[in-house]
C-alpha cells in the first residue's frame, strides 16, 4: 500500500533488539524442527544474527511457566500472553529459534508480524440514504467493533443529541490507555464511513450506518503501525464483549502480508473465532494492485482477507458521482487468487476512491495529508473533514451496510450476509471475478432482501432489477437460484466454499430457479447442481478484450464447457503442461522491478 494521503497503505516495520545469548545446551535439536517455523523465519534461521518478535503456540502438554522459563532461558523478553491459542509472544535471538523449535513443548513459532492500516457521495451511491429515507434504517442497536487506529469520541458526527457519545467502549492495545484517541487519525476516518452522523456538513456526509453503536480496539500507533498479536488480543476482546455489546460485525482496515496458509495463520484463525462466534469479520483486500510500473497485478491479497470465512472487500471508484453506470474498479486495489492458497478474493468492492470523513486534529493524518483536508458548513475549530483513498476505506462501506442488514434482520449468520451482499451485488462485465468478486455493493438490494429473508410470508420478494444472482462459493462462480433463510450453508462453523455441513448433507444455498419460476426442485440450490464456473482457472480480461491480454495458446473445457485460456502474457508463454498431473502455471506474478510466472494447482 501506498503513502498514507492517497492509499492509506501498508508500512514497514522493523523491531531490532540486543538480547542476552542464547545457551544452546538447553535444548536438544531435532532434524524436523524447522517444520515448526512460518517461512519467514525459515528465511530467518540461515541467517541468525538479530532478534525477532514471534508468537510461541504451546504443545498441549506444555504450561506457560515453563514454557516461559524456556523462551526466558533462550535470551528471550516475554510480551503479551494470548491465551485463546495457548500462545505467549517473546522476542528472542533468531540463533534460538531452530532449537526452540525442536522443543516437545511448542508446538509451533510464527513471527508476529506487522500490521498496518490498509463520504457524501459514498452512501447514495451505494443505496444506503435511500434506506435510511425509504426504510427508517440507521443501524440502531447494531454494535460494530473497528480494530484500527483508535478514535476520537468527541467529534461533533460521533455524538447523538441528548444522550452522548455513540463510543460505547474503547480499549487500547498499544499503549494501555484508557482515554479514547487516535493518534494516527485512520481509525476515526473508518469510524465516520460506518457511523458519522454528518453534524458538522448538515448531513451531507454523513455515513452508512449512524445509528450503530462503536467499539474501538486500538491496535494501530501514532504511525499506523503495528503487530498482528495485537490484533488477535482485539479479537478475542470482541468475541467475549459480544454479548453484552451486541458485537455483531468487525472492521478491519488494517493488515498483514501472507505467509502462511490461512489454515495456520494465527491472524486468519483469529479472524475464524469470530466468526465461528456469529461474528462478521470485513476485512480490506489490500492496496497492492499496481506495481511501480503501472502494471496490473494479481495475487495481492492480505491477511486475515485471504480466509475463506472473511468477508474481503476491494475498492471501487464512484467517479465523482452517484451513476452507478460509471462506477470503475480502483487501479489499487488487490486482486485475487490469494497467494499459497490460490482461493478466488477478493467477496465483494465498494467505494474506496476520495472518501469524505472524519479528521482528527491531533494525528500524523492531519498533518501529512493536510492538503486533503475537508471544511464543513458549521463553525468548528479544525477542519473537520478528510478525503483519503484505498480498501480501508471501501470496508467500512460495506460494514455500515450490515449494520442495517443486521437491524432489518438481527437473526441474520455471517454466510448468509456475505451470500445476501454478493447475490445482490452489481456485476459488471468489464471485470473478472478476480477483481471484483462477486461485484459491486448495493446497500439497498441487500437490506431489502435481508428484510425479505425475515419474513418471506409478510415482505414481498424485492425487485431484483441490476443483480448479479450468483454467488462465489470457494472457488466457484455459481448461480441459477434463490437464497432462502433455511439453507445449511448459513449455519455456524460452515466454512465458506465447504461442499458439506456439519451434518454431512450437501451444502445447499437456497431454492433453484428455471426460467419462469424459483422451486426447490432436484434438491433444491445445492453444490454441484446448476452453472458453476471455476473462478481461479479462467480467462483473464481487461477492459472488456481478452485477447489483447491474454493470447489463447493452450486451452481446455471447463466443468460448465467453457474454455479455460491459459495463453500467453506480453509475448512469453506462461503455459507450461496441463493439469493432468504436470505443473500448470495460471498467469504471471509482477513485483515492482519485474514478472515471473506464478505455478498454481487446481
Amino acid at each position: 500500500m501506498r503513502a498514507v494521503f492517497n492509499r492509506c497503505g501498508f508500512a514497514a516495520l522493523v523491531l531490532v533488539a540486543a538480547l542476552t545469548p542464547f545457551e544452546p545446551a538447553r535444548v536438544a535439536a531435532a532434524p524436523d524442527a524447522s517444520a515448526k517455523l512460518d517461512a519467514l523465519l525459515r528465511m530467518r534461521v540461515s541467517h541468525p544474527s538479530g532478534s525477532s518478535r514471534v508468537i510461541v503456540r504451546l504443545s498441549q502438554s506444555a504450561s506457560l511457566p515453563n514454557v516461559a522459563s524456556l523462551l526466558r532461558a533462550a535470551g528471550g523478553r516475554l510480551g503479551r500472553r494470548l491465551p485463546s491459542i495457548a500462545s505467549q509472544v517473546v522476542v528472542v535471538p533468531n540463533i534460538a529459534l531452530r532449537l526452540l523449535a525442536a522443543n516437545p513443548l511448542i508446538e509451533r513459532i510464527t513471527l508476529d508480524r506487522p500490521v498496518a492500516g490498509a463520504m457524501e457521495r459514498t452512501a447514495q451511491t451505494i443505496g444506503a440514504r435511500a434506506i435510511r429515507q425509504n426504510l427508517g434504517l440507521d443501524g440502531t442497536g447494531v454494535g460494530v467493533a473497528i480494530i484500527d487506529s483508535g478514535v476520537i469520541g468527541w467529534h461533533d458526527d460521533l455524538a447523538d443529541a441528548g444522550v452522548g457519545q455513540r463510543v460505547d467502549r474503547f480499549v487500547d492495545f498499544v499503549d494501555g490507555s484508557t482515554q479514547a484517541h487516535d493518534d494516527y487519525g485512520h481509525g476515526t476516518h473508518v469510524a465516520g464511513i460506518i457511523a458519522g452522523n454528518g453534524y458538522d456538513s448538515d448531513g451531507a456526509r454523513t455515513g452508512i450506518a449512524p445509528g450503530a453503536r462503536l467499539v474501538v480496539l486500538k491496535v494501530l500507533d501514532e504511525a499506523g503501525r503495528g503487530y498482528m498479536s495485537d490484533v488477535i488480543a482485539a479479537f478475542d476482546y470482541a468475541i467475549a464483549e459480544r454479548e453484552a455489546l451486541n458485537i455483531r460485525v468487525i472492521n478491519l482496515s488494517v493488515a498483514s502480508g501472507v505467509h502462511e496458509s490461512y489454515n495456520a495463520d494465527p491472524l486468519t484463525l483469529a479472524a475464524k473465532r469470530a466468526v465461528d462466534a456469529g461474528i462478521v469479520v470485513v476485512a480490506a483486500a489490500g492496496n497492492n494492485g499496481r506495481g511501480t510500473q503501472g502494471q496490473t497485478q494479481y495475487g495481492g491479497v492480505t491477511s486475515p482477507g485471504n480466509a475463506p470465512w472473511v468477508l474481503t472487500v476491494g475498492a471501487s471508484s464512484h467517479m465523482g458521482s452517484i451513476d452507478r453506470a460509471d462506477d470503475t474498479i480502483a487501479a489499487f486495489t488487490s486482486r485475487g487468487p490469494t497467494a499459497l492458497d490460490h482461493a478466488a478474493k477478493p467477496d465483494i468492492v465498494a467505494p474506496g476512491v476520495g472518501i469524505e470523513s472524519l479528521s482528527n486534529p491531533d494525528s500524523t493524518l492531519y498533518s501529512s495529508a493536510y492538503q486533503y483536508l475537508l471544511e464543513g458548513t458549521r463553525p468548528t475549530s479544525f477542519l473537520p473533514y478528510l478525503s483519503l483513498s484505498g480498501t480501508s476505506m471501501a470496508a467500512p462501506a460495506v460494514t455500515g451496510t450490515i449494520a442495517l442488514m443486521l437491524q432489518a434482520n438481527p437473526s441474520l449468520t455471517p454466510n448468509e450476509i456475505k451470500a445476501i451482499l454478493q447475490y445482490t451485488a452489481e456485476e459488471h462485465a468489464n471485470y473478472d471475478p478476480l477483481t471484483q468478486g462477486a461485484g459491486f455493493v448495493n446497500a439497498r438490494g441487500a437490506v431489502e432482501l435481508a428484510r425479505h429473508l425475515a419474513s418471506p410470508s409478510t415482505v414481498p420478494y424485492p425487485d431484483a432489477s441490476g443483480w448479479g444472482e450468483r454467488l462465489i462459493w470457494g472457488n466457484r462462480l455459481v448461480k441459477g437460484g434463490r437464497l432462502t433463510s433455511n439453507a445449511n450453508a448459513w449455519s455456524l462453523g460452515v466454512t465458506w466454499g465447504a461442499s458439506t455441513a456439519l451434518d454431512g448433507e450437501t451444502v445447499s444455498w437456497g431454492v433453484r430457479c428455471s426460467s419462469s419460476e424459483c422451486t426447490g426442485f432436484d434438491g433444491g440450490w445445492v453444490v454441484g447442481q446448476g452453472y458453476s464456473k471455476n473462478v481461479v482457472w479462467g480467462s483473464h480480461c481487461d477492459g472488456g478484450d481478452c485477447a489483447t491480454v491474454w493470447t489463447i495458446e493452450f486451452a481446455k473445457a471447463a466443468d460448465d464447457g467453457e474454455t479455460v485460456v491459459w495463453g500467453t502474457d506480453g509475448g512469453e508463454t506462461v503455459v507450461w503442461g496441463t493439469d493432468g498431473g504436470e505443473t500448470v502455471v495460471w498467469g504471471t506474478s509482477c513485483t515492482d522491478s519485474s514478472c515471473r510466472p506464478i505455478i498454481w494447482s487446481r
